[in-house]
């Protein structure tokens, strides 16, 4: 079977990232010294030979935050997707550490000529953790259920945005129809080629759903997922931990390594680090960089480093006045000393973001400018927007109230920016509400002027950072600003029709140029993220996009 057409080879070599994560001396999983703390949960490790045989059987990870959801159709954050991501598979997923597509419950596929049709061969066998048989119907139901605004499955509450972000709205979906040829061979038609379909398709947040489980738990399917991933959801225990538990039926050969994960929410990165030094965690995410000093020199410990591929921002909410108006956006943009923010709070673990995408991404426009910091241009601006005094009134900023891997501590980096902001007369009030309701609010959009986010991508293309974010399409969803260009959204979904790299990277780089102008956004920096474990821990290869299976973890 012709496993690639010219056109599917151009999308997904164009945006291959080679990346690499590294742990250790810069190589995760195959550094470090064996025989690290062991918590007292753990069982004891026996020696073998001149190795350490482990017969620890559970992974312990400290994060953050807590997930919002457990079905992937209906999150966007980090947080639930690395979650969905131990549970589900996608038709496709990305190599280990990089954001190039391999087979996943698709074997194999063909893509026709035009680009307009994609033919999947599934692979035999494999079932549901709850029994159902995976087949080609199993994947039009779920396809169908984020597609069809009326599903008696999109239950209330339910917003399948990252479909809507990927695919199209409704009434302009990239997708005509999905079928199932036989059991063993579902077929999509598209309404108009997308570049990025294969890497779209490969993201977790289109890992396939039990059809059986979805209609009979309903509501409450979005907490108790059921995948056919290398790890059973057990239990969550409502911002403290979720247990998963082997799959020991996985379609996969030899995996999961570990009988039992459990990913428990510590917000503090302080109290975080000090459980994986007291042995109480293996494995900790958004390693404040205060504490990198500390880990580098604890041999049995091991820092791992996440290819950086994500953006920290601050968005202004364009509903709300004065900031539907262009000169003041720009005035704040020019009010952000990112260099020192960089200098006080990511230990050089960080570059100041010009664009809304990182610089290692294929597209990037590198002749952009930044807005340097100026407070006199600033206030300049300010008066030109009819505010010679500053802001008459108080402006509500919403500073992250968890560690996300682009921002270890965002209150902390909003309370600098606050302090700016003040010298050229506007005057904010920080609020950080519970991660959940942040996410509701500056969705929302109602109580939040100005937000603080940020994206790590999800599938190596520019499209999931500028159409997923900016675009028109994406209000409400993720674009949290409501911004809308239309001249930029044509070059954005003629982005997507294009199959040609170098003429779609001419358009996204044209698309930059528009951005910078609008000020939708105060870009903030860009990171590599830091992750640190006991030195005994192998086998973990962290990703670009921020999420990656625990199945091939170990402990020597």
């Amino acid at each position: 079977m012709k496993k690639w057409s010219s056109l599917a080879l151009a999308a997904v070599i164009g945006v291959t990232l080679t990346l690499s994560g590294c742990g250790g001396n810069n190589n995760a999983g195959t550094e470090g010294n064996a025989g690290g703390n062991t918590a007292a949960t753990n069982a004891p490790q026996t020696d073998s030979g001149n190795a350490s045989a482990s017969t620890q059987d559970t992974l312990i990870v400290g994060r953050g935050g807590d997930s919002a959801s457990l079905d992937p159709a209906i999150v966007t954050d980090g947080e639930s997707l690395k979650i969905a991501h131990q549970v589900f598979d996608s038709l496709l997923e990305y190599k280990p550490g990089t954001s190039e597509v391999q087979a996943s419950l698709a074997d194999s596929w063909e893509v026709s000529a035009d680009g307009l049709t994609y033919t999947f061969k599934l692979h035999p066998g494999v079932k549901f953790h709850d029994g159902t048989d995976f087949n080609a119907e199993a994947v039009v139901f779920n396809f169908t259920r984020w597609s069809d605004p009326n599903s008696e499955f999109k239950f209330e509450g339910d917003s399948f945005d990252y479909y809507d972000s990927m695919f199209g709205p409704d009434g302009s979906r990239v997708i005509k129809e999905v079928k199932a040829v036989d059991d063993s061979t579902v077929q999509f038609t598209l309404n108009q080629p997308q570049a990025p379909f294969l890497q779209n398709i490969a993201m977790t947040s289109f890992g396939i759903a039990s059809p059986t489980a979805v209609k009979e738990k309903k509501e409450n399917f979005k907490n108790e997922p059921v995948g056919t991933g290398p790890f059973k959801f057990v239990e969550w225990k409502r911002n403290d931990a979720i247990t998963l538990d082997k799959n020991s039926d996985y379609w996969k050969e030899g995996l999961p390594k570990m009988n039992k994960v459990i990913v428990r929410s510590i917000p503090d990165n302080s109290a975080r680090f000090t459980a994986l030094q007291n042995g109480e965690i293996d494995l900790m995410e958004d390693l404040s960089p205060d504490d990198l000093s500390t880990l580098e020199g604890n041999s049995d410990l091991q820092k791992i480093e996440r290819p950086p591929f994500n953006v920290a921002y601050l968005g202004f909410n364009l509903q709300k006045a004065p900031f539907d108006n262009v000169k003041v956006r720009q005035a704040l943009n020019h009010a952000v000393n990112k260099q020192a923010i960089i200098d006080a709070f990511f230990a050089g673990q960080a570059q100041p973001a010009v664009n809304p995408m990182p610089p290692s991404l294929w597209g990037y426009n590198d002749s952009v400018q930044d807005y340097e910091y100026d407070l006199d241009k600033a206030k300049a601006l300010l008066a030109e927007a009819g505010y010679p005094d500053g802001l008459p009134d108080t402006v509500t900023l919403y500073a992250m109230p968890v560690s996300r891997p682009y921002m270890p501590d965002g209150k902390k980096v909003a309370e600098a920016i606050q302090a700016d902001w003040e010298k050229i007369g506007v005057k904010t009030v920080i609020e950080s509400p519970e991660w959940a309701t942040y996410l509701d609010d500056t969705k929302a959009g109602e109580k939040d002027d100005i937000y603080m986010l940020g994206w790590t991508g999800d599938n190596g293309d520019p499209d999931n950072f500028l159409y997923t974010l900016l675009d028109k399409d994406a209000i409400p969803g993720n674009n949290r600003s409501f911004y809308a260009n239309e001249e930029l959204h044509t070059i954005l979904i003629n982005a997507q029709k294009e199959t040609d790299q170098a003429k779609r990277s001419d358009l996204y780089k044209q698309a930059q140029e528009i951005i910078k102008a609008d000020a939708p956004w105060i870009p903030l920096v860009h990171t590599t993220p830091l992750l640190a474990a006991k030195a005994n821990l192998k086998g973990y290869v962290p990703g670009p996009t921020g999420t990656e299976y625990y199945s091939e973890v170990y402990f020597e």
